[in-house]
């Protein structure tokens, strides 16, 4: 039989892994490459050509690294083109000098009914910490290492957390400038606050009329337009994306899976070998993807729980197959997750199809139709990963109080929807395998809505004095970076309608 065709090189003795669009217009390209592009030329996604591969001895030997080792070890075997000092520095930058406030990074706190990962731990309270403060300096690095003498303009849309994630990941980054837009009345007070206040002489936020997906449709059209692209050219200037569409946003939140797996080995909760759950709080995807990536490359993952909010498009798609964002969209109190174009699902959907004009087919239907169905077969292919479940705010609510009483942790509103979502699934499947509620944000982010669940009066209290309530309640204290927005001058006030947002791209870009 002939030899499969490896599209995995040799360099320098190092196995070199390629990128290709999920859309078929782009192969071969480099992991810097990709990361300095955002999204390929013909609006796909890029992703690896093939899967690295670990066996438990990988597995087992993190159980005695530190997380930054742990990352330096995923990170070497997707973003081959770099050597392993660049790695490291970037590794060390991100997630050294004390800008996490755990030095583990990525604890996992033990609960009675489930380990909770909490991935909340960084400068601004949430999980977009874990990528985006690496993605500043995988780009940058990647800028010196392919010469590119443009200056970089960071498109962002955001439901919230990763909008003020990545401008305090990109503040004062030399070649590089960001934009972020936001929907108006979309992210909680303190959200907006974090990032009407962000300081940066080479950073910009919009506020635009419209939801979450109007924000993120505007700036796929930005992307596309490919006259705009040629008139910042002519200024030097190159767009780029910090989105979980940008590989180099998602390459490194594989890493906290292989780092709570390993940290469950340690604490003796699991045996080398045995299969876990993940149930994680989705909105575009990417956290959950990351996990999926995990478990292609051989953690012993069994099932990943897809946990939505009412508007659970997502919950729907992987029940029967057909995505539908033509539904009605509701603002809740985990607003992160208000969202109904996944589009990291378009990366799933071209691993488990390995055919990319149907993938290109129906991420058309999507943009033209707002809906496509993927058919019987793909859909059980993706039930044997995935199991999708939804909670409204109510039983949000309800849950953050449950497990205040039988725990005394206080869970923020994503992190609840996962915990019940967890719950629903033991319940659904009678399934007795270890399962890992991801927990995305910290409590302290969106205390309106937890102190209100917690059966608090907040009447009278401002943002602040909220703070402290909760912090009353909370074992663990205020994050320094929400308790000094209190004193935080705003700096960005601008606010947009859909059709403005590629004129403030270019005045941005240009001045």
């Amino acid at each position: 039989m002939a030899a499969k065709r490896s599209v995995v090189r040799e360099r320098n003795g190092v196995t070199e892994l390629k990128y290709r669009s999920t859309r078929g217009g782009a192969s071969g390209i480099a992991s810097a490459e990709a990361i300095i592009q955002g999204l390929a030329v013909d609006g796909g996604l890029f992703v690896p050509e093939e899967m690295p591969a670990v066996g438990m001895d990988f597995i087992e030997e993190m159980t005695r690294l530190s997380y930054e080792e742990r990352a330096a070890r995923i990170l070497g075997l997707f973003l081959t083109d770099y050597t392993q000092e660049e790695l490291a520095g970037c590794i060390s930058r991100a997630y050294g000098s004390g800008k996490f406030d755990d030095v583990r990074i990525a604890p996992v706190h033990m609960l009675k009914e489930f380990p909770v990962l909490e991935l909340w731990h960084g400068p601004t309270s949430a999980f977009k910490d874990m990528a985006l403060q690496l993605l500043p300096q995988l780009l940058q690095t990647a800028l010196r290492k392919t010469g590119e003498n443009a200056e970089i303009l960071i498109l962002v849309a955001t439901s919230g957390d990763t909008g003020k994630a990545a401008l305090e990941g990109f503040a004062d980054v030399e070649q590089i400038k960001i934009l972020v837009f936001y929907p108006t009345g979309g992210v909680s007070k303190i959200q907006n606050l974090q990032m009407c206040t962000q300081k940066g002489k080479n950073v910009c936020v919009v506020a635009v009329k419209g939801n979450f997906d109007d924000a993120q449709n505007g700036v796929k059209a930005i992307f596309s337009d490919k006259d705009f692209g040629e008139r910042l050219a002519a200024k030097n200037v190159k767009l780029s994306s910090a989105n979980s569409i940008n590989w180099g946003r998602l390459v490194p939140q594989i890493v906290y899976y292989f780092s709570a797996y390993a940290d469950l080995l340690t604490n003796g909760t699991i045996q080398a070998g045995e299969a876990i759950d993940f149930c994680v709080p989705t909105g575009n995807f990417g956290d959950i993807l990351a996990g999926y990536y995990a478990k292609r490359m051989g953690l012993p993952v069994a099932k990943l729980v897809c946990a939505s909010n009412s508007n659970n498009v997502l919950t729907d798609f992987l029940q029967t197959g057909v995505y539908d964002r033509q539904r009605d969209f509701h603002k809740t109190i985990s607003p992160s997750m208000d969202i109904l174009i996944s589009s990291n699902l378009e990366r799933l959907l071209c691993h488990e199809t390995k055919d990319a004009a149907k993938v290109k087919d129906w991420m058309q239907q999507l943009s033209e139709k707002g809906r496509y169905e993927v058919g019987d077969d793909v859909l059980q292919k993706l039930k044997e990963t995935f199991w999708a479940g939804w909670v409204d705010d109510a039983a949000t609510k309800k849950t953050i109080r449950e497990v205040f009483e039988k725990e005394r942790y206080v869970l923020d509103t994503h992190s609840a929807v996962a915990y019940r979502v967890a719950q629903k699934y033991k319940e659904a499947t009678g399934s007795s395998r270890p399962l890992v509620v991801v927990s995305t944000a910290s409590p302290y982010k969106f205390n309106e809505s937890v102190l209100e669940a917690l059966g608090e009066e907040r009447a009278g209290l401002d943002e602040f004095a909220q703070l402290d309530k909760l912090a009353s309640l909370n074992e663990s204290p205020i994050p320094q970076g929400l308790a000094s927005l209190k004193t935080a001058e705003i700096l960005h006030r601008a606010v947009c309608e859909k059709a403005e947002m590629r004129t403030a791209a270019e005045d941005f870009a240009t001045q």
